[in-house]
């Protein structure tokens, strides 16, 4: 469990090590969290933040990283 404070500014890392951007917001849906990450071209991707999609966060490392289906972060 995380307060969205400790998640803004996270850098987001997909599992291969790749950036994908920053945690700029975490939006509350009826459905769950979502991360709101800017990517480093300047678009916002939304990751539900789930177990199966965010499988790690550190927040003193200043990161979490992102296992995303086929799609989620393509344009």
């Amino acid at each position: 469990e995380f307060h969205d404070h400790e998640l803004i500014g996270l850098r987001a890392l997909q599992v291969s090590g790749d950036e994908v951007g920053e945690v700029r917001d975490v939006v509350h849906t009826p459905a769950g969290e979502l991360l709101a990450v800017r990517t480093a071209e300047g678009r916002e991707v939304l990751v539900p933040f789930v177990a199966d999609i965010v499988p790690e966060v550190d927040v003193s490392a200043g990161t979490l990283v992102i296992d995303p289906p086929e799609g989620l972060l393509d344009e």
